[in-house]
């Protein structure tokens, strides 16, 4: 039997080693599949890009110094308690008041006038929020799935510009952009911290949410109503363009995909049309399923399965392969391929771009 100091050496070599391990791994990682700029865990706290975020950042900065306030006053007067308490007094006896009762009414009246002052904050900041200072000219819904989302564009008259992609939201900058938000299946919420505040996804209801962006940049969004075993990974990014940009990026999704070429590629198509094309659709084929992502311009994207893998060919093909061991209780099930079909597979994806 191991002594407790062999045990606790032990575990600090099991820890040291999974420090190492994560090191290891963090500094493998594809450039790709590092975050984009400005991401960060409680990076909206101190950063908002929007004018649906702002308020709400200026909020949580008043909610915490009122925190912080309230604790370094109940520190303070618990040291000062502690330095000058009492004499010890005969437990048995009857002392006239010290006038002790006085600071309890001040301090309830202080906290009452304090408390009222945050709550009329808190509604004028709901009040801000609530509404875009204009009317949207883009409406754009965003399905929620175990565990990914469905993004749809829709709202244009000119059917060569409405899609659906996936994981991957794309605005013009300085514009608002309403949400539509609907569930697939259980209850989710969309959440895109440094745009706009949490709005839940509830199946058999359309909610509604508005974001605009500042500036161009890629932010984070993820959900934050747990749904499930995946509930961490099922992440998306909101990507914010100039209006140039966007209304090409727009051009270019609604287009359908190129027709292949090269025997290679083609065999993949066709390993494609037997294996994925139930789940997914790539335009221009026949491919039309739609209980999983669109693929037609999947090279389009940053990240895979939901921001759980950087998007390149040895990851897609992993995720093909092994969708299970990265992604465990996910519906895309673990495909197993030989060599000559992996290739094949990996030749006509990197036609969807």
């Amino acid at each position: 039997m191991r002594t407790r100091q062999q045990f606790t050496a032990a575990l600090r070599g099991c820890a040291a080693m999974r420090t190492c391990a994560a090191s290891a791994w963090l500094a493998a990682m594809p450039a790709a599949a590092q975050p984009a700029p400005g991401i960060a865990p409680l990076n909206y706290f101190l950063h908002a890009a929007g004018p649906a975020a702002a308020p709400t950042m200026h909020l949580g900065w008043m909610l915490t110094a009122l925190a912080v306030a309230v604790s370094l006053l109940v520190a303070t007067l618990l040291l000062v308690a502690i330095a000058r308490r009492r004499p010890r007094a005969d437990p048995a006896a009857v002392h006239p008041d010290s006038g002790g009762v006085a600071w309890i009414y001040i301090g309830t009246g202080v906290s009452s006038i304090v408390l009222l002052a945050t709550l009329v904050y808190v509604l004028m900041t709901l009040e801000t929020v609530a509404a875009p200072a204009r009317q949207p000219n883009l409406t754009i819904t965003v399905t929620a799935y175990d565990w990914w989302w469905k993004v749809t564009y829709s709202d244009s008259p000119d059917p060569a510009r409405n899609f659906a992609t996936a994981n991957e939201i794309h605005i013009p900058v300085g514009e608002p952009v309403k949400i539509e938000l609907q569930s697939a299946d259980v209850i989710h919420a969309f959440w895109v911290p440094q745009l706009a505040g949490k709005t839940q996804t509830i199946p058999g209801q359309i909610n509604e949410q508005w974001i605009e962006a500042d500036r161009p940049g890629t932010y984070r969004g993820q959900c934050s109503q747990f749904c499930g075993a995946q509930h961490a990974h099922m992440a998306f990014e909101v990507v914010a363009q100039n209006a140039q940009d966007f209304d090409a990026w727009r051009l270019a999704q609604g287009q359908a995909a190129q027709p292949v070429s090269g025997a290679t590629a083609a065999a993949g198509q066709k390993l494609f049309g037997e294996r994925c094309a139930g789940c997914h659709t790539v335009r221009g084929t026949d491919a039309l399923g739609v209980q999983a992502p669109d693929l037609t311009h999947l090279g389009s994207r940053r990240l895979l399965a939901a921001g759980a893998l950087a998007n390149t060919s040895a990851n897609q093909l992993d995720w093909i392969q092994h969708a299970q061991r990265i992604k465990p209780d996910s519906l895309m099930p673990s495909i197993a391929l030989s060599a000559a079909d992996a290739a094949a597979l990996s030749a006509y994806l990197s036609t969807l771009h």
